[in-house]
């Protein structure tokens, strides 16, 4: 195989809301920490163990506004991009270094009460639109009231 690979697939929590910062160009850009964990349980001392990674991730344009718009803190979402790192001149004089994920597809996957999640590809000129009304389960509708988790 001759050619390279650079794809990053993550499902996580938002550690904070996206921030956007807009451009004299009408461009923009989003930023947000994702979590993502690792639990695991400890043979030699039979204890669970939790890890959390913390993810620098970057959304552009017009994707940049549905995020800022749809997510906050401690939502779960499914990004899918490529990784990139950027250095700068720290303000002591040193080279600092930081490792984004660009993100080229994204899924909701927390409910927001509509009970959907959406798929938005940024390259695409997509229009989100929200429902207004909120949608009923077959079992609301006759009457029924059960202690079914499903």
């Amino acid at each position: 195989m001759s050619g390279t690979l650079n794809k990053v697939m993550l499902i996580g929590h938002l550690g904070d809301d996206v921030k956007t910062t807009y451009f004299e160009g009408g461009g923009c850009i989003g930023r947000f920490p994702l979590a993502t964990n690792e639990t695991y349980t400890n043979r030699q001392t039979g204890e669970r163990v939790s890890n959390t990674e913390w993810h620098n991730v970057v959304v552009r344009n017009k994707a940049a506004e549905i995020c800022e718009k749809y997510l906050s803190k401690g939502d779960k979402v499914y990004v899918e991009g490529r990784l990139k790192t950027r250095q700068w001149q720290g303000e002591d004089g040193n080279t600092r270094y930081t490792t984004e994920i660009q993100v080229t597809d994204f899924t909701f996957l927390s409910n927001k009460g509509d009970g959907q999640s959406d798929n938005v590809r940024p390259e695409q000129n997509t229009q989100r639109t929200q429902q207004a009304e909120p949608q009923t389960s077959p079992n609301s509708e006759m009457g029924e009231d059960d202690d079914l988790p499903f």
